[in-house]
């Protein structure tokens, strides 16, 4: 079920957030297998694409826990 946008608009900044800063933190564990760590601005452009299909996955949870809790 597709979730509203309503829905998906007030969450896409959390889902951005998140996935910046999760980034962010996984290049610094991969700078320990030599990897180069990203600046804090390439990880928020990152967590700007990756927030997308995160956010749309935890909108249709949340969907589906709101269609769970209130069936109609």
């Amino acid at each position: 079920m597709r979730p509203p946008w309503r829905l998906l608009v007030g969450l896409y900044p959390f889902g951005a957030g998140a996935m910046g800063v999760n980034l962010f933190f996984a290049s610094l564990i991969g700078s320990w297998l030599g990897w180069r760590v990203l600046t804090p601005r390439e990880a928020a452009a990152g967590g700007l694409v990756l927030g997308l299909p995160a956010t749309w996955a935890f909108a249709c949870h949340i969907v589906r826990l709101m269609r769970q809790a209130d069936p109609e």
